[in-house]
C-alpha cells in the first residue's frame, strides 16, 4: 500500500541569531533559538512558545537539523516536538542562508521528520503517527509544512 500525505498545519517559527559553538568532534555546531511562532492548519492551530534547533554543519552543502520545541493549541493543549531533518543545497546558497540572506526555496532541499508527543486525549493520535515536514529558511523565520503519513 502506497502511503499518502495529509496536510496537518503550517508552522511559522520565529528564530533568533544563531549561536556559533564552532568545530566540535562531530562537526561545526550552531544553536538556533526558536523564539515563538504560529501554527495554522486544518488539524492543528495554536502557537509556538519556544525551543531551539541544534544544528551540525556536516559539510559546506549539508546541515543536520535537530530541533526541539513546544506547540500550544488554541485550546491550551501542549505538544512536544522533536524535529530531525536535513537541509542541503549548493555551497553558495548555503553560505547565503548562513549570512541570513533570502534563498529561493527551490534551490534548497529542506525536509524533516517531526515527532509529535501529546498527553491530551483529543490529540493522542499524534503519538501513533509519523509526520513529514517540508521547510524553508528565511532570514528571521523557518516556514514548515507538516504532513501526516497515512
Amino acid at each position: 500500500m502506497v502511503p499518502e500525505l495529509i496536510f496537518v498545519a503550517h508552522l511559522s517559527l520565529t528564530v533568533g541569531e544563531p549561536i556559533d559553538v564552532g568545530e566540535v568532534v562531530d562537526g561545526h555546531r550552531c544553536l538556533v533559538p526558536i523564539l515563538g511562532g504560529t501554527v495554522e492548519g486544518p488539524l492543528l492551530r495554536g502557537r509556538v512558545p519556544g525551543g531551539a534547533d541544534h544544528q551540525i554543519l556536516r559539510t559546506a552543502t549539508l546541515t543536520e537539523l535537530d530541533a526541539r520545541y513546544a506547540l500550544e493549541t488554541d485550546a491550551g493543549e501542549r505538544i512536544a516536538v522533536h524535529n530531525m531533518g536535513i537541509r542541503s543545497g549548493a555551497e553558495d546558497d548555503i553560505d547565503a542562508l548562513v549570512r541570513g540572506e533570502d534563498v529561493p526555496p527551490d534551490r534548497i532541499y529542506f525536509r524533516s521528520q517531526p515527532r509529535l508527543s501529546c498527553a491530551a486525549s483529543r490529540l493522542t493520535w499524534m503519538n501513533e503517527r509519523l509526520f513529514l515536514g517540508s521547510g524553508q529558511r528565511l532570514p528571521n523565520s523557518v516556514e514548515l509544512d507538516v504532513y501526516q503519513v497515512t
